[in-house]
């Protein structure tokens, strides 16, 4: 045992030293199964700007994690109220992990893309931190993908039996 502490002691030592590293590098023969709706999202990534259904100016960025293989969202980026949606594939389905302004984290789930192949609808699955299952929380998201440079988000947001929804239309930012 203390000799596989000192070579692993010593491997980080040289990893350190020679910014060879193993973090960022993929592991030889893991092969992942190409998934449709994180396909769709990929393209995504950059930096967008648009309006809430309330008319409130809303800024979103996304950037590609971990090996390409999960997707961040942030919604108000540097604001107070930022929040922090990642999207990653589950099989040939797509979750995503939602870390609101309400402080709650509601995952949701994506079966395949429609038909036109535009539009991706996540149903709740649960959610942790939250206080109750009455408690305000998003239980859904439409993402409807019109073209490279626009796409509309539809939150819907549950309390009790109460349901309400906010849709923010975006533009790619040149």
């Amino acid at each position: 045992m203390k000799s596989l502490i000192t070579f692993a002691a010593a491997l980080a030592t040289f990893s350190l030293l020679t910014g060879v590293g193993f973090a960022g590098e993929s592991m030889p023969g893991v092969k992942t199964q190409p998934n449709a709706g994180f396909e769709k999202l990929k393209p995504l990534v950059g930096n967008w700007q648009g309006k809430s259904s309330e008319g409130k100016p809303v800024s979103i960025t996304y950037a590609l994690v971990s090996d390409g293989s999960a997707l961040v969202e942030k919604m108000g980026a540097g604001s107070e109220h930022e929040m922090v949606t990642v999207y990653y594939p589950d099989g040939n389905r797509l979750m995503m992990t939602h870390y609101c302004s309400l402080h709650n984290q509601p995952r949701m789930r994506a079966d395949a893309p429609a038909a036109d192949g535009r539009k991706l609808l996540f149903d709740f699955v649960d959610a942790t931190n939250l206080s109750s299952p009455d408690a305000m929380h998003m239980h859904k998201l439409v993402v409807n993908l019109e073209d490279k440079d626009h796409f509309v988000q539809e939150w819907t947001w549950k309390s009790g039996e109460k349901e309400g929804t906010v849709v923010f239309r975006l533009e790619r930012m040149k």
